[in-house]
Parts: C-alpha cells; structure tokens; sequence
C-alpha cells in the first residue's frame, strides 16, 4: 500500500475565547475541528464542504503547519506539519481566495522570479514552468503588470500559477473562485483538472461554489462542527440523502396546473401556464412516468430535468434527513 499524501488521526483543534462584558466576562474553549481521521491518496481530487464555521479552514491551517494541533496527529508527505514545515513547503501549493502571496507593487513576473528563488528552483528549471503556466493560465498579456493594476479574474489565474511554480505534489485551494465571473471560474477549472491528469498532482478543494465541486473533485468530505459526516463519492452523497428531482416542461397550449399526479407535485407554474414544473421524488418514480402522466393531459412541447443542487444535499444531510 503506498503511503497516504495526507492522514490524520484524532485531529482536534480547540481555541479559547471570552465571552461577555464587565463582570459577565467569561472563558470558553470552543472545538473547531473534532476528532477527525482521514486518508487521501497520491493523485485524488477531494472536495473539502461544509457550512461556514465547520472547521474547513482550521483543517487546512493544521494540514500547513500554521496551527498546531491540539490533540491527534497529522502528516502530509510523510511530514510533520509543524516540525518539518520548511520541508513541507517544497511539496505543498497553497491557495487562498482572500489573500495574496503575490508582491502588490512589483510586476508579477517579478513575483514569480522571488517564489522561484525562495522554492530554490534552477534558472531553467524556473523560466520552463513560467513559460508552460504562462500559456496554460493566458498570464503573458500581464506579466508585466504590476499585480495590483490586475483584475481579480487575472490575480487568481497569478495566484495559482504561484502555488503550482514549484510542481507541488498536493495543491490546496481555499475558495480559489470566489468572485470570479463565469468564463474566469471556467478557464481556472480546466486549468486545475489539466494539471492534475498531467502532473498527478493532488488537490484538495474547499469552497462554497459546488460548481468547483461537480467539476474538479471525484470524492467528497463533508464536515459539520469539525466533525466528518460524509466521506465517499459524489454520487454516493446523493444517494445519502431523499433529494427530489425537477422536470420542466414547455406546453404546446397554455393549461391549467396540473396537480392531479399522484406521484409528482407542481411547484411552478408561469402566468401563461405553458411552462409548468413538477418535482419527485425518484424512490417513488422516474422522470419518465411523470412526464407520461403530464403527456396524458397536455401536448408537450420541450423539457427539462434538473438534478439536485449539492448545496440542497449538503444542506438535508445537515438537517438529518437521511433515509
């Protein structure tokens, strides 16, 4: 058995905080992350969720070395995040959506010319992997300009391409598409599954944007008060939980609702009354039998299935709403 990029044992991480004013003031530790064990393997794409204050990034903080754990043990690429965090670093990329490791006034280049040398990178080696990230991410247009003349779509693009400069063997991402636009979000996601099927490299993803999650990541983690309550694949989540399907259909002729579908409810209906949308539950019956039924009372011009949101899953599991 190879040995993991990642495992954690019992990782726990309690902070203490006062609360109150004046006489009323207090002490109370808090636990963000609770007893977590994990194993990802060389090369896996981990989708790290959870709702804000779940212990996402406290976990990535111990996984780094910036916090030490406070019970429980940790390693990543056999190292101790603490111990051996300068050692850890010529293995590891990090990217975190709301800070920068860029030089704010200098040219980017010129940033990539510092990490470079910090990461100890030979000339070649150096001036090989910028010329291959520069045509991957599109950054020749802006290399240089200096980085706070840059758009946040371009900035990010810099950001990943300044964790993945010293071909890190795990990349860990932090929110990397938050406020980006849609082409923005879309360019960096094949960028990132590019690098991973090229490289073997290893990422682990957090975000709130289950776009980044349906895309880039085959296994999901979800953690709840620093807890894990899932691990497995994404497919795996939506079979956890009793999720309702949407079928949209178009009308030839504008109808009345209609509800009298055993199987399927109306949960929209447009003024005309030419699109109208049902939702059921697939333990129940298929998309097929509903729009049968639909058939049976009207003309059908177009429709539509839309799967269940992974927010609307992450969100039944929390609710305990498991069959």
């Amino acid at each position: 058995m190879t040995e993991p990029i990642i495992s954690t044992h019992g990782l726990t991480r309690r902070f203490a905080r006062t609360t109150g004013r004046g006489r009323s003031r207090a002490r109370e530790t808090v636990t963000a992350v609770d007893g977590l064990t994990l194993r990802i393997e060389p090369g896996e794409s981990i989708g790290y969720i959870g709702a804000n204050g779940a212990g996402k990034s406290t976990t990535i903080k111990m996984l780094t070395g910036i916090l030490t754990p406070t019970a429980g043990s940790v390693r990543v690429c056999g190292l101790d995040p603490v111990r051996q965090r300068k050692e850890l670093a010529r293995h590891i990329g990090v990217v975190f959506g709301q800070r920068s490791q860029l030089w704010w006034d200098l040219p980017l280049r010129d940033s990539f010319e510092i990490l470079a040398a910090i990461h100890r990178l030979a000339p070649k080696q150096s001036s090989d992997r910028l010329s291959e990230l520069s045509e991957r991410l599109q950054l020749g247009e802006f290399l240089n300009a200096p980085v706070r003349q840059l758009s946040l779509g371009q900035r990010m693009r810099a950001e990943v391409a300044a964790a993945l400069l010293h071909r890190p063997r795990i990349v860990i991402l932090d929110e990397p598409t938050i406020g980006l636009d849609v082409v923005s979000k879309e360019r960096l996601r094949q960028f990132l599954a590019s690098e991973r099927t090229d490289h073997g490299t290893t990422l682990l993803l957090t975000t709130h944007d289950m776009g980044d999650i349906e895309r880039l990541c085959e296994r999901v983690i979800v953690v709840d008060r620093g807890r894990c309550v899932h691990d497995g694949a994404l497919a795996d989540l939506a079979a956890l939980v009793q999720t309702e399907r949407i079928l949209v259909v178009d009308l030839a002729q504008p109808h009345a609702p209609i509800t009298d579908i055993p199987t399927a409810r109306v949960v929209g209906c447009d003024q005309t009354g030419v699109r109208q949308t049902f939702a059921f539950s697939p333990s129940d019956t298929t998309a097929a039998e509903v729009l049968a039924a639909v058939s049976a009372r009207a003309e059908v011009r177009d429709l539509a299935i839309e799967e269940p949101t992974i927010e609307s899953i992450v969100r039944r599991l929390y609710e305990g709403q498991t069959r």
